[in-house]
């Protein structure tokens, strides 16, 4: 199948039961879980490209070389690129659900479970990036309550929101000389009248670190930053761990020689580089596994993302050459 072809019918689709049931019609012998995964095929590779994207699809629009859509790249290209592949003996295609947001891997995860792969690769990302090494993160909800007011009559009461800011700007310094980690804040909420003091303040974290220890250190001192906060302005805080992925790497020296060797064949040498894909599923259980990018473009989480159409023709020729790298096929 061609490629190019799957991805302009993929874009538009929105939500991963209608991206879901378009692969399951492309890939002969379909098998669908109860998660929502869609996968088909036997043997000890598993390929994985997940179904969902960050931001809701829309019709994609072309622009000189270029194909513009949330969505377009992450991780529809890899999506068509994966299903573009004819059945290969001893590969199984794995499409599947819950990667981005609070998914929490939980369709690589099950997948990876249920099949009991040898080796693991995530399709996903730009070309030529090879991600050897998972990046770990920490994705948790924290809530600072007190008892509310009118803004004049209660003045001087505990404020939630004050304490919600001054625990994000500490974050924020706590993490400012890190190169090798980083937080994010999302989904701020506080407050539903201008004069009134509100009762709740929140907001959606990430902590992200390529080593287990440091990931592990920096969410505690995230937490005590958050809750010296929450004393200084009087107010309680509640945390709540809403999805957890493993940090480190698994990646054997076969699997990267097998990704420059496929690389080569389209003219490139492999960026190596740490980064959060489905294969942190094979990570955690120590199965050998890495990411390989499989399409040119740029703006990925973002409205402006795109990708050149094209280049999904040489992701398909490079996930070929690393299959047979492998000695699979």
């Amino acid at each position: 199948m061609d490629p190019v072809r799957l991805l302009l019918e993929l874009a538009p689709l929105e939500g991963e039961e209608a991206r879901g049931a378009f692969v399951a019609r492309h890939l002969p012998g379909a098998r669908r879980d109860g998660v929502g995964n869609v996968w088909a095929g036997e043997g000890r590779v598993l390929l994985l490209a997940h179904l969902d994207t960050v931001l809701p699809p829309v019709p994609p629009k072309r622009v000189g070389a270029r194909l513009y859509g949330p969505g377009v790249g992450d991780n529809t290209s890899g999506v068509a690129v994966l299903l573009s592949l004819p059945e290969i003996p001893g590969v199984v295609r794995g499409f599947t659900v819950g990667e981005e947001g609070l998914g929490n891997l939980k369709g690589a995860r099950a997948l990876v479970a249920a099949l009991g792969p040898e080796v693991v690769v995530a399709v996903d990302g730009y070309l030529p990036g090879v991600v050897d090494r998972a990046l770990g993160s920490v994705r948790f909800r924290a809530r600072f309550q007190g008892p509310g007011g009118h803004a004049w009559g209660d003045r001087g009461s505990p404020n939630p929101v004050f304490a919600l800011a001054e625990g994000l700007s500490a974050l924020h310094a706590l993490f400012g000389q890190e190169p090798e980690a980083s937080v994010n804040a999302s989904a701020l909420r506080g407050g539903e009248a201008v004069n009134a003091i509100p009762k709740e303040a929140s907001a959606l974290l990430e902590v992200r670190a390529s080593e287990p220890k440091r990931l592990a250190l920096l969410f505690a001192q995230a937490q005590a930053r958050l809750q010296e906060a929450a004393r200084r302005h009087r107010v309680e805080l509640h945390l709540e761990v809403l999805g957890e992925r493993p940090a480190g790497t698994t990646a054997t020296e076969a699997l990267r020689r097998a990704a420059a060797e496929a690389l080569r064949a389209i003219g490139e040498k492999p960026q190596f580089q740490a980064g959060s894909t489905d294969a942190g599923a094979a990570v955690e259980r120590g199965i050998p596994a890495l990411a390989l990018g499989v399409y040119r473009g740029g703006g990925a989480h973002t409205e402006g993302e795109w990708v050149l159409p094209q280049s999904l023709l040489e992701g398909r020729k490079v996930l070929l050459a690393f299959l047979e790298a492998l000695g699979v096929g």
